[in-house]
């Protein structure tokens, strides 16, 4: 993937790293995001769970109701990304 400018995204990395709970997340998400936009970052976090599970798109998108193009775009993050959805399920994993 190709990386984009990290420096216009700072001041909300650093908001985002100054959050200690879940409590914490739920009001500053709730805050900043419009309800679609965390639905669409919620079904692309089970759409990868699912991925790495080794489910195919037609069970992913039945289960999510994720577009193919959808599942596609988190597969290729999954492949070629940075790793960030592997760091959050694997965090999860471990719980």
């Amino acid at each position: 993937m190709e990386k984009f400018s990290y420096s216009r995204f700072e001041s909300f990395f650093e908001a985002v790293l100054q959050l200690k709970d879940k409590e914490d997340c739920e009001k500053f998400f709730e805050d900043i995001c419009t309800i679609k936009e965390l639905e669409d970052m919620s079904q692309r976090l089970e759409v990868a769970k699912l991925l790495k599970e080794g489910k195919n798109y037609r069970e992913i998108s039945e289960k999510t109701g994720a577009s193919t193009a959808t599942i596609s775009r988190v597969n290729k993050c999954l492949v070629y990304g940075r790793g960030g959805y592997s760091l959050v399920l694997g965090a999860k994993e471990n719980e």
